[in-house]
């Protein structure tokens, strides 16, 4: 009897000591070992690839946001502003997945097939918003001219990124909203285009928060000439 009691107080102080090590090792040591190494040698993706601007942290470079005017009274979803390059869409498929157009509670594609007559509509209304806006006087926008990501929202629905076709798309509607050389904005798209990862990898892409954090520095610059 004793020599069982002892065997059992032994194998329980045994796993208590294995318990209180593996907690201090993975609980503790572990976690504060890797956020040292990532703090350390990756900064900005470890705090969550902050973007900064004025001093202030506006956003991250991984998800997409919104640049909306105000809604107004009798309004179910507000109006782009304009004076902004947009991202992928806002209102039709940028509100048909749970996640409505960047507010963070779920992420999803909108998982409709290619002939879903639903899609078919939100991409025809899409493409039929992107014409309107983005034609200017002397410079009309054809259907044929909007790329796919202008007209479809991405698989996770807050890609932060559009082509440099559709960036191209938006630069005359921008210059004039905000009273910029043509050729001004189209220099800042294409400084704000980045390749493929490591030559082959993705495809061309801008980055839609951090080319209007400097289309603002643009503009403000422009102001005080």
């Amino acid at each position: 009897m004793n020599t069982s009691l002892t065997n059992a107080a032994r194998l329980f102080g045994a796993g208590l000591r294995a318990l209180l090590v593996l907690t201090v090792v993975t609980g503790i040591v572990y976690p504060l070992v890797v956020t040292g190494v990532a703090q350390g040698l990756f900064p900005g993706k470890a705090n969550g690839s902050e973007v900064k601007a004025d001093g202030k942290v506006v956003g991250s470079s991984l998800i997409g946001q919104s640049y909306h005017l105000p809604l107004k009274e009798g309004q179910e979803t507000p109006a782009p502003d304009l004076k902004w390059f947009q991202g992928r869409p806002r209102n039709g498929l940028g509100t048909n997945t749970v996640n409505t157009q960047y507010d963070l509670i779920l992420s999803g594609a909108t998982n409709r097939a290619a002939d879903n007559p639903e899609l078919l509509r939100w991409v025809k209304a899409a493409k039929a918003a992107v014409v309107k806006d983005n034609s200017v006087p002397g410079h009309p926008v054809k259907p044929s001219d909007v790329p796919a990501d202008a007209v479809t929202s991405s698989g996770s629905g807050l890609d932060p990124h559009i082509s440099p076709e559709y960036a191209d798309l938006q630069v005359r509607r921008v210059a004039e909203r905000n009273g910029l050389p043509v050729a001004r904005v189209q220099r800042l798209v294409d400084t704000h285009t980045t390749g493929r990862t490591l030559g082959f990898i993705g495809e061309p892409r801008v980055n839609v928060l951090e080319l209007n954090i400097a289309l603002k520095d643009l503009e403000g610059g422009t102001a005080g000439h």
